[in-house]
């Protein structure tokens, strides 16, 4: 491990207990599957919109 990622790990997580780390593993988790799903959902809307403007 490197210095920097070192120094950059402990800037993050020092002074958290295992809680917290379990939590805000979690918490990134959450975030990753609703961004994905903002995302699929993004799509069909345009996908929609092209469709409804072919249509008129």
């Amino acid at each position: 491990m490197s210095q920097a990622a070192f120094y950059k790990w402990r800037q993050r997580y020092y002074g958290m207990d295992a809680t917290e780390l379990k939590r805000l593993k979690e918490l990134e988790e959450e975030n990753r599957r609703l961004k994905a799903l903002y995302a699929e959902l993004a799509l069909n809307l345009k996908l929609a919109k092209e469709i409804i403007e072919k249509k008129l």
